[in-house]
């Protein structure tokens, strides 16, 4: 079994997707779950926290490329928190290093945003 978890704390700009573990064929249905039931609306901001992340393979990055789409779709933005070195790296391997906002922590990134 993959070692896998997310919460979800609502702020005042929007929700903070916090994600541990192991972002990987199989537990990225359940990052697209929690991402599709945070509360999101027009004008706000979606943030994925990635500081606990250990692993990600290309179905973990299918599944941030989704919750970006989800973020798109509800009029809002989405912003990356304390990417890992390695996956950072990987963005920019395959052509998404400005595909995503990145910060180093989730009050950089609704500080930016308000």
């Amino acid at each position: 079994m993959t070692l896998f978890s997310t919460t979800t704390r609502t702020t005042g700009t929007g929700p903070v997707v916090t994600i541990g573990g192991e972002l990987d064929v199989a537990t990225s249905p359940r990052l697209r779950a929690e991402i599709d039931a945070a509360p999101l609306e027009r004008g706000q901001l979606l943030v994925v926290d990635l500081a606990e992340v250990t692993f990600c393979d290309s179905s973990g990055i299918s599944a941030l490329i989704a919750a970006r789409n989800v973020a798109e779709a509800a009029g809002a933005a989405l912003a990356l928190v304390a990417v890992p070195a390695r996956l950072s790296r990987t963005f920019g391997l395959i052509g998404l290093g400005t595909f995503f906002p990145t910060f180093p922590s989730a009050e950089a990134a609704i500080t930016a945003h308000s």
